[in-house]
């Protein structure tokens, strides 16, 4: 979707793009003109992915890839020599997935499987040793969605199978929003800017360009996404009460000073 009104953006974010007027065009980072944004931005960012591939190595077997977007985690997953099924919702992530695995050496796309499905709602008919969503993307789905996600890992989980997950936990964030800067695999450089306040349940991050790189004239793009406030401890809890006992904890490479990140290692209990 995209659209030209900047009201319903909150904040600095907000503030910054009113500057610009009817120019600003906002797109949702996961629609077809931010998947390139998205992917550009994931393909350069290394964390947890160290992590991931170390839990996984420690349970053979093949592996399901919840949220894969454009393949960051993906082609790791390959790496290591296992059958990966990448299930993903949207559209254009799902080309991308393809493209990349097209373009990787050969016989690593050949062990991987894309789905496109819906992650709080899936039967695939096959089993498998590790289930892995990565990148924080628990926090795109609410209560019910998180619900339908448990029960279907579940459902897909070898006896001691494994369900590798990261989350997010958010301080300090009474003052003012979060203004950062990172380059994106291309080498392009984006703004980001988080809104969040104590007691909010999402964290709202707009990704536009830097001041100085902003056109005189012309289109001005804005990509937007929501993400929910899910601390490790509170996701501990609500995954034991779905059947899913935590057994491991490791903290992860801090994105910034704001935020905490953790892989969370579940087994069915």
């Amino acid at each position: 979707m995209t659209t030209t009104r900047t009201a319903a953006v909150p904040g600095l974010a907000g503030e910054v793009l009113a500057r610009y007027g009817d120019r600003v065009r906002v797109h949702d980072l996961y629609d077809e003109a931010g998947a390139s944004v998205y992917h550009d931005l994931a393909a350069a960012d290394t964390t947890e992915i160290r992590e991931l591939t170390r839990a996984v190595r420690a349970v053979p077997g093949p592996v399901l890839e919840l949220a894969a977007g454009s393949g960051r985690l993906t082609l790791p997953l390959l790496a290591l020599g296992r059958e990966v099924t990448a299930l993903e919702l949207k559209e254009s992530m799902v080309a991308l997935l393809k493209e990349r695995l097209a373009e990787a050496p050969a016989g690593i796309g050949g062990r991987c499987t894309v789905v496109q499905g819906d992650m709080s709602a899936f039967a695939l008919g096959a089993t498998f040793a590790v289930v892995v969503l990565g990148t924080t993307s628990i926090s795109l789905l609410g209560a019910d969605g998180r619900a339908g996600l448990y029960a279907a890992v579940r459902a897909h989980l070898r006896p001691g199978g494994r369900f590798l997950l990261s989350t997010v936990d958010v301080d300090g964030a009474d003052g003012d929003d979060l203004d950062l800067e990172a380059a994106g695999a291309s080498g392009r450089r984006y703004r980001m800017i988080e809104h969040w306040r104590s007691g909010q349940e999402v964290r709202k991050v707009t990704i536009l360009p830097p001041e100085r790189e902003t056109p005189q004239d012309g289109p001005v793009p804005a990509f937007t996404t929501a993400i929910r406030v899910l601390p490790p401890d509170d996701l501990t809890r609500e995954l034991a009460s779905a059947g899913l006992r935590v057994v491991a904890r490791h903290t992860l490479p801090a994105a910034s000073p704001r935020h905490t990140a953790v892989l969370l290692e579940a087994e069915a209990a």
